[in-house]
């Protein structure tokens, strides 16, 4: 466990010294902003895109891991859900706060951090998950959330949400350049290479920054929406894998990413559409900052 744990380190360090320069307005006003749109639109991209190509679609895609994920998340996000009703929260409070309990940092956080750490095997499962909690649950978020606000046109606005994520198009276009046998020209191997190996700090400085400028209340809240993300997801994913016989390595990679804190896109998307973002900001930095470790021990518990 304490190698585990020392392994670990640098990545959550990396996150500290984000924040501190955030706190210090190091990198002036909107600087994070700027650091994050690069990651999203270029770096990360980048390492998925080669991710995808270098993986036989047998490795990314596989029917179980799917059905065990979907089985596993949709059953806590319809738990926190459902006990979010019985608090009084209206429907789209309650939607959002399911999204915090079940949508983990996988872009920033658990693509760069699991494949160190697990190996370059691990990328499959970890790109599958990534792309099931896109797909599925992000679309989930805004069809309740639309439909509860009279919204029109909701299946344009998911497939033009779609369209526009960089992360899903560079998978879906590094699976299709591998499907079909393309060479890799070298000049673009060499940007490619460059490109991604700027994603793993850069995101994670990026999530200090992020975590600095949050402000966070409502501390009850977020711990219950943390234990959620951080012990209560892992355990359902790893319940489901052992239900449905999901390869051991793989069900380790996917319970090691369902221990990761919550997600900075659910407060993009909260505060997109002025749901409880305070909440949101709050369970992020809580569960960022127990996730050093939780999530140490929920690799150690899965690999070992």
């Amino acid at each position: 466990m304490i190698a585990i744990f020392l392994k670990t380190l640098p990545f959550f360090a990396i996150i500290a010294l984000g924040f501190a320069a955030g706190r210090a307005r190091f990198l002036g006003e909107g600087g994070g902003a700027v650091l994050n749109r690069f990651i999203f639109w270029f770096a990360l991209p980048a390492l998925l895109f080669r991710f995808a190509v270098d993986l036989p679609l047998g490795q990314i895609f596989s029917g179980r891991m799917v059905a065990a994920y979907v089985v596993a998340t949709g059953g806590l996000y319809a738990l926190v859900f459902a006990v979010s009703r019985l608090r009084g929260c209206p429907t789209d409070e309650a939607t959002v706060e399911a999204q915090c309990a079940t949508i983990g940092n996988l872009g920033f956080l658990g693509i760069p951090m699991l494949v160190a750490l697990l190996g370059a095997d691990a990328a499959g499962p970890v790109l599958l998950i990534l792309t099931v909690d896109i797909v599925l649950f992000g679309s989930l978020f805004t069809i309740i959330v639309a439909s509860q606000r009279g919204g029109q046109g909701t299946a344009r606005t998911l497939l033009r949400g779609l369209a526009g994520n960089p992360m899903v198009m560079s998978i879906l276009a590094g699976m299709v350049w591998s499907a079909g046998g393309l060479p890799m020209p070298a000049p673009l191997h060499d940007l490619l290479s460059i490109l991604g190996a700027a994603a793993t700090p850069g995101a994670l400085f990026a999530i200090g920054i992020s975590l600095a400028a949050g402000s966070a209340v409502r501390w009850q809240v977020a711990g219950w929406l943390s234990l959620c993300k951080l012990v209560l997801h892992p355990a359902a994913v790893a319940a489901a894998c052992l239900m449905l016989s999901v390869d051991p390595f793989a069900a380790s990679v996917m319970i090691a990413a369902a221990s990761l804190p919550v997600a900075g896109n659910v407060f993009m998307m909260a505060e997109a559409y002025g749901v409880a973002p305070q909440r949101v900001s709050a369970a992020i930095l809580l569960s960022t900052m127990a996730s050093v470790a939780t999530v140490t021990a929920v690799i150690g518990a899965a690999t070992g």
